[in-house]
């Protein structure tokens, strides 16, 4: 009896552990997507392309292969979601958000954006879940902040220290799309949208942005570019950091639950700067690594509960 009793046990837990590991693979493989949408748009901009180059390979694949989804739900409400708030969501989540963030890499290395963006998003999320979702923020999310917003000043340092204005201006790009994508998810939240659905329809309205670009030589000028480099922004925009991303995170949320899973964006900052050194031969310098220390130090408290 007992070893039957004990062998089920085993199975029992085996049969939870199998969840819990496809979630923290599926969680870490969003992060590493992510971090290569960061390396993938610093490269691209060193190679040719502009901003607005980049933002179309983000979203034209995506945004193609999301169409028939989005047609089927309904295109007059946007699969529930409205014109309205769609169009907003795109705004603060979308293209406009992601074209301003291509253009701060013009100007700061791939070090400042990466940390700079994912921690004014944390701190705009508190803030704005404090002060308009009415959510109760404990001592240690408060202190978390407090710690974050230390961390970005150890960047900063280095902006005005040894970059100068250009630097300045690039990390406080990165200051602004950081709040908009805290406004994007307080949204979410607000509205009561899921993550997945905007998703489709964010994609599919930037579409509507194609025949202004088309109309202004952007085909000729990416197409002198290149095949090769071309494949690789539409790998790593269009594909890796965009649905493959969003997907494999909503399966880490599925099985790990929203508080867990809120970890991994928080490793998008370190996974950045690795590939940034690996791939693109920016090693980060000792400024960067001692303010991306202290942020992430700021997001394990801002993620606990207490």
């Amino acid at each position: 009896m007992d070893q039957r009793t004990s062998g089920a046990d085993a199975l029992i837990q085996k049969n939870d552990a199998a969840p819990a590991l496809i979630g923290v693979l599926s969680g870490l493989s969003a992060a590493l997507f992510w971090a290569l949408g960061f390396a993938g748009t610093r490269h691209g901009l060193k190679v040719g392309f502009t901003p607005v180059d980049l933002l179309v390979h983000r979203y034209i694949w995506s945004g193609i292969a999301f169409l028939p989804l989005v047609l089927r739900a309904g295109v007059s409400d946007l699969c529930g979601i409205g014109w309205g708030r769609g169009l907003a969501l795109m705004v603060l989540g979308g293209p406009v958000m992601s074209l301003i963030s291509y253009t701060g890499f013009l100007f700061v290395p791939l070090g400042h954006g990466s940390v700079i963006q994912p921690s004014c998003a944390t701190l705009g999320g508190l803030l704005l879940a404090a002060v308009f979702l009415k959510e109760r923020i404990s001592a240690s999310r408060f202190i978390g902040a407090l710690v974050i917003v230390g961390g970005l000043c150890v960047i900063g340092a280095e902006s005005i220290g040894h970059i100068g204005a250009d630097g300045v201006q690039g990390d406080l790009i990165f200051v602004l799309t950081g709040l908009m994508f805290a406004g994007f998810g307080a949204l979410l939240r607000h509205w009561r949208v899921s993550a997945v659905s905007a998703a489709l329809v964010i994609n599919v309205l930037s579409l509507l942005l194609l025949p202004i670009y088309f109309t202004t030589g952007g085909l000729a000028r990416i197409a002198a570019i290149g095949v090769s480099e071309n494949a690789i922004q539409a790998l790593a925009q269009g594909v890796l950091a965009g649905p493959a991303a969003l997907y494999l995170f909503a399966v880490s949320v599925q099985r790990l639950g929203v508080a867990r899973a809120a970890v991994f964006p928080a490793c998008v900052p370190a996974l950045t700067l690795l590939t940034g050194w690996l791939l693109l031969g920016e090693p980060p310098t000792a400024l960067q690594a001692a303010g991306l220390v202290t942020v992430l130090c700021g997001f394990y408290l801002a993620q606990r509960q207490r």
